[in-house]
C-alpha cells in the first residue's frame, strides 16, 4: 500500500470558496465550522432541531455561519458529520444521499455505552457507511485531533513542522475533494488508504494519540500494517 501526502505545500486552489454543511452542533462540529468560516467556505450548521432553536447559539459559536434545517444541508460541497456517533441510527439519511460526507465521528464505549457494531474487526467509519449505504460516499479524517487543535495548531501550506491528518476513503474524487478542504483549513493530508484503514488512526493507536507531521503519519501507518514481531 502506497500513502501519498497532499498538496507538497503548495496552497489548495479547490478546496477555497466551498459550501461547507456540519451536521451536528458539538464542540467539534463547532471548531470544524469556524475554521471553515476562516479558510472563506460558505457554512451551514444543522442539528435534529429546528433552525430556529440553533440560530443564536450559531451566531454566537460560529460567526458567518448559519443555521438551517437539516434537509436544508443537501447541495452542499461537502458535509461534516459530526453529530454523536452513539446516535447515528436516527440520522437523517436522505440528506446525506448523494454527498461526499466527512466523519468525524470516534467510538467512545465510555461515552457512547458499548455498541456491539463497533466492537468487531470493521472500522467505525465502515460500520457508519453500511448503515447509509452506497448512496453516501464516506471519507474518514479530522477524527484524530483535539477540537481546540483544529483552530490553534493550523498552519499555512509548506510551513515547516505543519500537522498533517490521516484520511481514509474508498473513492478517490471524494478524497482528493476532503484533501483538499482539510489543507484549506491548516493542515497537511496523509491518505492511509481504503475506508477500513480507518482503523489505523482510531482511539487507542499511536496516531489517534499525538500530533505528526506528514512523514511521521505516513512511517506509522506502514507500521501499522507490519506483521506482528516484525
Amino acid at each position: 500500500m502506497d500513502f501519498t501526502t497532499g498538496h507538497d505545500g503548495e496552497q489548495s486552489r479547490t478546496g477555497r470558496g466551498l459550501t461547507i454543511g456540519v451536521l451536528g452542533a458539538g464542540r467539534v462540529g463547532t471548531a470544524v465550522a469556524r475554521q471553515a468560516v476562516r479558510a472563506g467556505h460558505s457554512v451551514t450548521i444543522a442539528t435534529a432541531r429546528p433552525a430556529a432553536e440553533i440560530r443564536l447559539l450559531t451566531e454566537v459559536i460560529v460567526p458567518g455561519a448559519r443555521a438551517v434545517d437539516s434537509h436544508e444541508l443537501r447541495g452542499a460541497d461537502l458535509i461534516v458529520l459530526a453529530a454523536p456517533l452513539h446516535r447515528y441510527r436516527s440520522f437523517d439519511v436522505e440528506t446525506l444521499r448523494g454527498h461526499i460526507v466527512v466523519d468525524v465521528s470516534n467510538y467512545w464505549s465510555e461515552v457512547d455505552g458499548r455498541l456491539d457494531e463497533f466492537e468487531g474487526a470493521l472500522s467505525t467509519s465502515e460500520v457508519l457507511a453500511d448503515f447509509l449505504g452506497d448512496e453516501v460516499t464516506l471519507v474518514k479524517t479530522l477524527n484524530h485531533i483535539g477540537y481546540g487543535f483544529i483552530e490553534t495548531d493550523a498552519r499555512p501550506a509548506g510551513a515547516d513542522g505543519r500537522r498533517a491528518l490521516a484520511m481514509a476513503g474508498d473513492d478517490a474524487d471524494a478524497k482528493a475533494a476532503v484533501a483538499d478542504f482539510v489543507d484549506s483549513l491548516g493542515f497537511d493530508v496523509v491518505d492511509a488508504g481504503p475506508l477500513a484503514a480507518g482503523r489505523a488512526f482510531e482511539n487507542g493507536t499511536p496516531i489517534f494519540d499525538d500530533e505528526f507531521t506528514a512523514p511521521e503519519i505516513e512511517r506509522l501507518l506502514h507500521e501499522a500494517r507490519l506483521p506482528a514481531g516484525v
